[in-house]
């Protein structure tokens, strides 16, 4: 008989491809939007312990292409805002679709991350800049512009807030309390633009991204870049904290049926 390929995988073999590619460096585009919405919006997404950060009411948007060291590109969206932990600041995402069904389980599986399979494109022709996330058949953020100006390179280290759970078997509440996840990244850019242009969020049951309401925008800017990653559990958050919010990441299908005359 040969190699079974279900059976059981000497250690050599038990390798997680996932924690492995976000620590190496991967280069990327990426379209991203920056505005100010209403501070009562952001509080009312922060699961507990995460705070807002007073007099900052941010919200970001990012539609990104990621070229992977193995396979090919695939399109990575993020939408979160500010928060702090303590003392600790960083950022939230609730939203965070992907092209790929790789790309969705290893970053929910290992870190919490809230992934979901959505159709996501960012692409530059010449000056021009566009980037859309739809899920469902259904367009939910628009990012056009035209570059307009060429910044300084950076280089940077940030952090998001991710919460790692397990929804229970029954059908009902959690298995246990989560934890919550710093994601502690490292960000460097070789291209930096400024763009000019508009950001359009559209309506959606599942996904509602237009309660993120736009009251200023801060920036918009198109960047080549190469970012690392890793995870950091820092904290169990009792599943009571976090129930309330466990829509953010799982559908909830009967929203879908609200306005049925059945």
């Amino acid at each position: 008989m040969g190699t079974v390929r279900y059976g059981a995988r000497p250690v050599e073999q038990r390798r997680n491809r996932e924690v492995e590619a976000v620590r190496a460096e991967i280069w990327s585009t990426a379209l991203t939007a920056i505005w100010e919405t209403d501070p009562d919006v952001i509080a009312a997404i922060l699961p507990p312990p995460l705070q807002p950060i007073e007099g900052e009411p941010f919200v970001r948007c990012t539609i990104t292409t990621v070229q992977m060291p193995i396979g090919p590109a695939f399109g990575a969206g993020w939408l979160g805002v500010r928060a702090r932990h303590g003392d600790e600041v960083g950022e939230y995402p609730i939203f965070m679709p992907m092209t790929t069904e790789q790309s969705v389980v290893g970053g929910r599986e290992n870190f919490g991350e809230p992934k979901k399979i959505a159709d996501v494109r960012s692409t530059r022709d010449g000056d021009q800049v566009y980037g859309i996330i739809a899920r469902m058949g259904q367009p939910l953020i628009e990012i056009s512009g035209r570059v307009v100006e060429s910044r300084e390179p950076y280089e940077l280290s940030k952090r998001d807030f991710w919460f790692k759970f397990l929804p229970a078997a029954s059908g009902e509440g959690l298995e246990d309390d989560g934890w919550l996840v710093y994601g502690e990244k490292t960000e460097k850019a070789r291209v930096f633009d400024g763009v000019e242009g508009d950001v359009v969020l559209k309506d959606s049951d599942l996904d509602p991204v237009a309660d993120l309401v736009i009251r200023r925008m801060i920036d918009i800017n198109w960047t080549e870049r190469a970012s690392t990653q890793i995870g950091v559990t820092k904290a169990r958050v009792p599943a009571a904290d976090l129930l309330p919010y466990v829509h953010q990441r799982y559908d909830d299908m009967s929203v879908l049926g609200k306005n049925s005359k059945d």
